[in-house]
């Protein structure tokens, strides 16, 4: 079972994901933060934006090199491959801070890593509103985040909403996490393992048909 946890910076993609890792004893890839690129980038995004995301690129081929080396486990994944392409690199070249000759190379290699990666069996989207994200980046205190404004992540947030909506084609659950606290909250956390339950039973059910059709 394959479940990817998507959202904008600040959405609590990190906590679900380990809380759900603990939950199911399963296997945990979170999104690194100690992209050598970071502080630059938000310092002058002209300038880094490419190296930055290049840099999380190679770090998510290295992801899934280790997710295939072993399908059988149960894995859970900080953000996905797809939110670095289609959000964050196409909102950099859209606001002109990546230029086209770099936004080209940077799509052709995602489109080779892709064809390598499996698609979530769910994904898990926590949408959230700017007070909501601006709140929750303000609590954890990064300091790389201190220049980020509420225009960038409203940018960001409506690429979201067109992903989800036009863009991915998998099964998606959404949190609403102005209103839904799943640490806070042990209903949210019940719907969202109710909702995994049912895809590991269909995964578990899946591969139990399809090896016996291998007899």
């Amino acid at each position: 079972m394959y479940i990817a946890i998507a959202g904008n910076i600040g959405s609590g993609k990190t906590t679900l994901t380990e809380l759900l890792t603990g939950r199911y004893g399963a296997k945990s890839y979170l999104e690194e933060t100690d992209n050598p690129y970071l502080g630059d980038f938000y310092e002058d995004m002209n300038r880094w934006s490419f190296n930055l995301q290049m840099h999380f690129l190679g770090s998510r081929i290295r992801q899934t090199m280790e997710m295939l080396a072993d399908p059988s486990r149960d894995i859970f994944q900080d953000r996905t491959v797809y939110e670095d392409a289609y959000i964050f690199a196409g909102n950099l070249h859209e606001m002109g801070l990546m230029s086209s000759r770099d936004f080209a190379t940077y799509m052709g290699i995602f489109r080779l890593v892709t064809h390598l990666i499996p698609q979530p069996d769910l994904l898990i989207y926590l949408k959230a509103s700017i007070p909501t994200l601006i709140d929750q980046i303000r609590r954890r205190g990064r300091a790389y985040e201190a220049n980020i404004d509420g225009s960038y992540l409203q940018r960001l947030n409506d690429k979201y909403d067109e992903w989800i909506t036009h863009g991915y084609g998998g099964e998606v659950l959404v949190v609403d996490k102005d209103c839904e606290d799943f640490v806070e909250d042990p209903a949210v956390m019940k719907k969202i393992c109710d909702r995994i339950d049912e895809v590991k039973a269909r995964v578990s059910g899946l591969r139990t048909n399809g090896a016996e059709e291998g007899r």
